[in-house]
């Protein structure tokens, strides 16, 4: 079946994922439309594609040659899109997932379950190659996580660049929600508590952010059991003019101590781990591209009969931790965690 798409939104990740994807899917995509913030670039790629552009998503939206929109984008419309399709009963596909305000959360959640529609949140890391990899040992050869150290640096203009719709602090917590919901995907189960720290200077004359979070993921139904530690930090506080110490140095995006080894991940597709036997250097380019398995799941979810939002459950939950992180800084304490 060839699945009739709209785009909605063309996002940063559009010329190194989206495009690739939808392209090397063609037999099971078609583009029929393109509704984008900058009117040229959506002209551009509906040309590409041999679509229309269109000014409005809601029009795009109601079209009867649509049979799910992708929102790839939701920097100049929020989660308005997400709603009309619900309306119109279209599937979707959220590139954008963890843009979601808190005050929107509920009302997103209550009116895809009341549509029906098959609703698909995109989660990069978690369908990394390198990522599933990591499952695979732990399962086989690593055994459970015991601690795992998350980061993620860039520099001031990478942040102000990537923030066009709110202010850059929006952005940090973006990715510190993706890291959340990374950690959870490899650990297996919730957290049940978190503790936060944040700095926000001027660093070369720029603004900077940096938080750190600690999740635990002890089992509170199993008290004698202690359970996962997990270290996440996000910093942007890099001037651009220094970019050369961006790479210096650099930890592993995820380094993962597990009861029979350690692994350090690089994404997308470098896996390195040790074990008694030594060190196995894994590369894992020749799998199939994120992209194209971000869309193929996304295909399969729209026309199995088996409906799908599980996703958006997770990017609920990545927001709740992310939530009480922010409360763990203004009230200088631990948060406990109930989903």
């Amino acid at each position: 079946m060839k699945m009739r798409v709209g785009l909605i939104g063309l996002g940063h990740a559009w010329e190194s994922r989206h495009c690739p994807a939808l392209r090397s899917l063609s037999d099971r995509f078609q583009v029929i439309a393109v509704c984008g913030e900058v009117a040229q670039r959506s002209e551009a790629v509906a040309r590409e594609f041999r679509a229309v552009s269109l000014d409005g998503f809601r029009v795009m939206i109601e079209r009867n040659d649509i049979d799910a929109v992708l929102v790839l984008s939701t920097d100049w419309v929020g989660h308005l899109p997400i709603l009309a399709a619900c309306d119109a009963g279209k599937a979707v596909y959220a590139a954008a997932p963890l843009d979601i305000e808190p005050t929107q959360v509920d009302e997103i959640r209550r009116r895809v379950d009341e549509s029906g529609i098959a609703f698909m949140a995109e989660l990069p890391r978690r369908h990394a190659p390198a990522t599933l990899r990591l499952k695979e040992l732990i399962a086989t050869r690593l055994g459970p996580p015991r601690l795992l150290f998350c980061h993620e640096r860039l520099t001031c203009e990478d942040r102000m660049a990537a923030g066009r719709r709110g202010f850059a602090r929006q952005v940090a917590l973006r990715n510190l929600m993706e890291l959340v919901d990374w950690c959870r995907y490899v650990v297996g189960h919730d957290p049940s508590s978190v503790i936060a720290a944040r700095n926000q200077g001027v660093v070369g004359g720029t603004p900077s952010f940096y938080q750190s979070v600690s999740l635990d993921f002890s089992r509170p139904d199993r008290p004698e059991v202690e359970g996962p530690i997990a270290q996440l930090s996000i910093g942007h506080y890099l001037p651009a003019r220094w970019r050369e110490a961006l790479p210096f140095r650099r930890p592993a995006s995820l380094q993962v101590c597990c009861e029979n080894g350690i692994a350090f991940i690089d994404l997308p597709s470098t896996l390195i781990w040790f074990d008694d036997a030594g060190q196995h250097s894994e590369s894992l380019e020749t799998e199939r591209p994120v992209g194209e398995q971000l869309l193929t799941h996304f295909h399969r979810a729209v026309t199995s009969l088996i409906r799908k939002t599980s996703d958006l459950e997770d990017a609920y939950k990545a927001l709740t931790v992310v939530n009480a992180a922010g409360q763990s800084i203004s009230e200088e304490r631990r948060i406990r965690l109930t989903f």
